[in-house]
């Protein structure tokens, strides 16, 4: 009886310790992908922003 106590709370830990690491294999991704896509959309906005001229230094005369 007693080893099935142990194999049971054995069993237990593993699967809530499954959920932790699968939460981590999908979070830590999706973080490393927004951060890139984040970086990548403020470098194409500057890059557009410098080619095309717009006229705020004209109206602030």
């Amino acid at each position: 009886m007693k080893k099935w106590v142990n194999l049971l709370a054995i069993l237990t830990l593993a699967l809530s310790l499954q959920a932790c690491l699968a939460t981590k294999i999908v979070t830590v991704p999706v973080k490393v992908a927004y951060g890139t896509t984040k970086a990548v959309v403020k470098g194409t906005g500057v890059v557009v922003g410098a080619a095309i001229p717009d006229d705020d230094d004209e109206q602030d005369n």
